[in-house]
């Protein structure tokens, strides 16, 4: 992704936003492997099945829980750790946002399922009103700034970041619930999202901008387009039938359980989601043609006709795909939770037991 990002980025910032990338990340990752150099001088095994039935002391799991949390808190990212995102996917080329959307991004969110949350579950207890205060910050933050964006790509990447917050919330709500829409929703928001930017891409690559104001009307000229970039943002938004709505619903329904008043904050995150889709849609779709944002001093004076290329066969062969793939999901959604649940429940059985040894 380092390499992506600088040397196929798309304007002069991609180094900036190439070491952005690097360092954010790699100072997590020290944090993360001086945990892991103490967990071995400890348990003498780096073997996670073995670890699982080591007992750590209150004191240790405290201060491992923080060696794991802060580079699963960046790769997610959660606030103020967030900064890096924006900037690396505004200046990566579109294969590399979807890269970093649907694969990397997600990372995170496994780490605390696989590691944070069964290795310390008296620690996540703990620290869980602190989990929950920097999710609700970034979802409710998140999602003022995406309001306020004019780059395309910018608002996509902070949704993005609203939306990982609100897996956070289901994966520490430890409910069945909670934790089955959390994994729903890490795979759904990485078709959604990668949909979005591949028609982010799409427009740039036709226009060479990014920029919200340069656009308008599309409908009338990019009838196809239209259509794929109203199905990706009804699924940005959690419409019913999308494969969001399902995560987003159980998380609500899990983190309900754990706290309705952090169930109540969560909730404005889908609110503010429905706020900015819609806007963005009507803005880009609707209204004039702004013919002449694209057009040089002498293209004008000599009347010159703008062309406008809808989608190719091959863009819209990989958009047809996504786009079933989000529908099938939100329609047939025992798909995911049928493979899951059995998993989830031997991580909450696991976690509660592993909790009561210590109280």
């Amino acid at each position: 992704m380092f390499i992506i990002i600088g040397h196929w980025g798309s304007r002069d910032r991609k180094i900036r936003a190439a070491y952005y990338f690097f360092l954010y990340t790699l100072f997590g990752s020290l944090f993360m492997l001086f945990g892991i150099l103490y967990i071995y001088s400890l348990a003498g095994t780096t073997d996670l099945f073995e670890l699982l039935h080591e007992s750590f002391s209150y004191e240790e799991q405290l201060s491992l829980w923080f060696c794991f949390f802060i580079p699963f808190a960046i790769k997610i990212p959660m606030f103020p750790f967030h900064i890096w995102l924006p900037e690396a996917h505004v200046e990566a080329p579109t294969i590399g946002s979807v890269i970093l959307a649907s694969l990397l991004l997600k990372l995170g969110s496994y780490g605390f399922l696989r590691f944070t949350i069964p290795l310390f579950p008296v620690a996540c207890d703990y620290f869980s009103p602190l989990v929950y205060s920097l999710a609700i910050v970034s979802i409710i933050y998140a999602s003022l700034v995406t309001i306020r964006q004019v780059d395309l790509k910018r608002i996509i990447a902070y949704s993005s970041i609203a939306h990982m917050n609100l897996i956070v919330l289901g994966l520490f709500s430890y409910t069945q619930e909670g934790l089955d829409g959390a994994i729903y929703l890490m795979i759904g928001h990485g078709v959604v999202s990668s949909g979005l930017f591949f028609c982010v891409g799409v427009l740039y690559d036709r226009y060479q901008s990014r920029m919200l104001q340069y656009y308008g009307g599309l409908a009338s000229v990019m009838p196809y387009f239209s259509v794929f970039f109203f199905f990706f943002t009804l699924g940005n938004m959690g419409f019913p039938g999308t494969s969001n709505f399902v995560g987003e619903l159980l998380i609500l329904i899990g983190i309900f359980e754990t706290n309705a008043i952090v169930m109540v904050f969560a909730a404005t995150g889908i609110v503010f989601s429905a706020i900015y889709s819609i806007w963005l849609f009507n803005r880009i779709i609707f209204g004039p043609v702004k013919v002449e944002s694209w057009m040089s001093e002498e293209d004008k004076l000599a009347k010159k006709i703008v062309e406008f290329h809808d989608v190719t066969e091959h863009e819209g062969e990989i958009l047809l795909n996504l786009t079933i793939f989000m529908f099938g999901l939100g329609i047939h959604s025992g798909f995911i939770t049928e493979l899951t649940a059995g998993s989830v429940a031997q991580i909450i059985i696991y976690t509660s037991g592993n909790y009561f040894y210590y109280y």
